[in-house]
């Protein structure tokens, strides 16, 4: 038997690797949960990376910068007092 890791989407599993079967074949999967130790470390990381590109802009840029510049600028009033 293979184990190979896949996701599911509905009612199909997008397998990470090439199975090595003809199209169409049938075959008989056992379906697990997969844990966290059995991913490569910042594969969460790479999973989303570029996610939102389609949507982000830079209006977004400026947000986050923002929301950064105003934690960063909170922490170091903070070290001073």
């Amino acid at each position: 038997m293979t184990t190979i890791t896949g996701v599911i989407h509905g009612n199909t599993i997008e397998l990470k690797e090439n199975p090595g079967l003809p199209e169409g074949a049938t075959v008989e999967v056992q379906v697990t949960m997969a844990t966290m130790r059995e991913r490569q470390p910042g594969e969460g990381f790479r999973r989303s990376a570029g996610a939102m590109a389609d949507v982000w802009s830079d209006d977004d840029d400026r947000i986050l910068n923002e929301i950064a510049q105003s934690r960063f600028d909170s922490v170091s009033r903070s070290s001073i007092n």
